[in-house]
Protein backbone atom coordinates (compact mmCIF):
# COMPACT_ATOMS: atom_id res chain seq x y z
CA UNK A 1 0.00 0.00 0.00
CA UNK A 2 1.32 3.42 -0.98
CA UNK A 3 0.48 6.96 0.12
CA UNK A 4 -0.65 8.86 -2.97
CA UNK A 5 -1.31 12.60 -3.10
CA UNK A 6 -4.09 13.71 -5.46
CA UNK A 7 -3.79 17.38 -6.47
CA UNK A 8 -6.97 18.48 -8.26
CA UNK A 9 -9.33 21.43 -7.86
CA UNK A 10 -12.36 19.32 -8.85
CA UNK A 11 -13.97 17.53 -5.88
CA UNK A 12 -15.61 15.14 -8.37
CA UNK A 13 -12.28 14.17 -9.95
CA UNK A 14 -10.63 13.85 -6.54
CA UNK A 15 -13.42 11.53 -5.36
CA UNK A 16 -13.27 9.47 -8.54
CA UNK A 17 -9.48 9.01 -8.34
CA UNK A 18 -9.70 8.30 -4.59
CA UNK A 19 -12.20 5.48 -5.16
CA UNK A 20 -9.93 3.84 -7.76
CA UNK A 21 -6.84 4.12 -5.57
CA UNK A 22 -8.60 2.87 -2.41
CA UNK A 23 -9.89 -0.11 -4.39
CA UNK A 24 -6.24 -0.95 -5.06
CA UNK A 25 -5.33 -0.58 -1.38
CA UNK A 26 -3.65 2.83 -1.40
CA UNK A 27 -3.85 5.56 1.23
CA UNK A 28 -5.00 8.95 -0.13
CA UNK A 29 -3.86 12.49 0.59
CA UNK A 30 -5.51 15.40 -1.23
CA UNK A 31 -4.84 19.02 -2.15
CA UNK A 32 -7.24 21.41 -3.89
CA UNK A 33 -4.69 23.38 -5.94
CA UNK A 34 -1.05 23.37 -7.00
CA UNK A 35 0.13 25.58 -4.15
CA UNK A 36 -1.45 23.33 -1.52
CA UNK A 37 -0.15 20.28 -3.42
CA UNK A 38 3.44 21.49 -3.08
CA UNK A 39 2.91 22.16 0.65
CA UNK A 40 1.36 18.73 1.28
CA UNK A 41 4.12 17.00 -0.72
CA UNK A 42 6.79 18.72 1.43
CA UNK A 43 5.00 17.99 4.71
CA UNK A 44 3.81 14.43 4.05
CA UNK A 45 6.37 13.06 1.54
CA UNK A 46 3.89 10.79 -0.27
CA UNK A 47 5.08 7.85 -2.37
CA UNK A 48 3.59 9.37 -5.55
CA UNK A 49 1.65 12.45 -6.73
CA UNK A 50 -1.24 12.58 -9.22
CA UNK A 51 -1.27 16.17 -10.55
CA UNK A 52 -4.01 17.98 -12.45
CA UNK A 53 -2.83 20.83 -14.68
CA UNK A 54 -5.56 23.48 -14.86
CA UNK A 55 -5.91 24.81 -11.28
CA UNK A 56 -6.05 28.15 -9.48
CA UNK A 57 -3.04 29.83 -7.84
CA UNK A 58 -0.23 27.79 -9.41
CA UNK A 59 -0.98 25.31 -12.16
CA UNK A 60 0.02 21.66 -12.23
CA UNK A 61 3.06 22.23 -14.43
CA UNK A 62 4.42 24.83 -11.97
CA UNK A 63 3.63 22.62 -8.97
CA UNK A 64 5.27 19.62 -10.65
CA UNK A 65 8.42 21.65 -11.28
CA UNK A 66 8.50 22.81 -7.63
CA UNK A 67 8.13 19.24 -6.34
CA UNK A 68 10.61 17.61 -8.73
CA UNK A 69 13.28 20.31 -8.37
CA UNK A 70 13.16 20.60 -4.56
CA UNK A 71 15.81 18.37 -2.90
CA UNK A 72 13.36 17.28 -0.16
CA UNK A 73 10.69 16.13 -2.65
CA UNK A 74 12.61 15.38 -5.86
CA UNK A 75 12.44 11.61 -5.19
CA UNK A 76 8.60 11.66 -5.39
CA UNK A 77 7.31 10.61 -8.83
CA UNK A 78 4.66 12.94 -10.28
CA UNK A 79 2.10 11.70 -12.80
CA UNK A 80 0.11 14.37 -14.61
CA UNK A 81 -3.62 13.55 -14.85
CA UNK A 82 -5.38 16.09 -17.07
CA UNK A 83 -7.80 16.79 -19.90
CA UNK A 84 -4.97 18.56 -21.79
CA UNK A 85 -4.13 16.06 -24.52
CA UNK A 86 -1.78 17.94 -26.84
CA UNK A 87 1.70 16.57 -27.55
CA UNK A 88 3.14 19.94 -26.51
CA UNK A 89 1.48 19.54 -23.08
CA UNK A 90 3.00 16.06 -22.70
CA UNK A 91 6.46 17.39 -23.62
CA UNK A 92 6.10 20.37 -21.28
CA UNK A 93 4.97 18.05 -18.45
CA UNK A 94 8.04 15.87 -18.94
CA UNK A 95 10.28 18.94 -18.94
CA UNK A 96 8.82 19.92 -15.56
CA UNK A 97 9.82 16.52 -14.20
CA UNK A 98 6.62 14.49 -14.58
CA UNK A 99 7.29 10.76 -14.93
CA UNK A 100 4.08 10.00 -16.82
CA UNK A 101 1.03 11.66 -18.34
CA UNK A 102 -2.53 10.27 -18.18
CA UNK A 103 -5.50 11.97 -19.81
CA UNK A 104 -9.02 12.34 -18.43
CA UNK A 105 -11.41 10.66 -18.48
CA UNK A 106 -9.04 8.26 -16.75
CA UNK A 107 -9.04 4.59 -17.68
CA UNK A 108 -8.43 2.70 -14.43
CA UNK A 109 -6.12 0.11 -16.02
CA UNK A 110 -3.88 2.74 -17.66
CA UNK A 111 -3.75 4.80 -14.48
CA UNK A 112 -2.78 1.81 -12.35
CA UNK A 113 -0.11 0.76 -14.88
CA UNK A 114 1.43 4.24 -14.67
CA UNK A 115 1.24 4.30 -10.87
CA UNK A 116 2.67 0.80 -10.40
CA UNK A 117 5.55 1.61 -12.73
CA UNK A 118 6.76 4.39 -10.42
CA UNK A 119 5.85 3.22 -6.94
CA UNK A 120 8.84 2.27 -4.84
CA UNK A 121 9.23 -1.51 -4.62
CA UNK A 122 8.79 -2.62 -1.03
Amino acid sequence: MARILIVDDSPTQTLSLSKVLKRHGHEILTAKDGEEGVEVAKAELPDLVLMDVVMPKINGFQATRQITKNPSTSHIPVIIVTTKDQETDRIWGARQGAKSYVTKPVEEELLMQAINQYLPKK
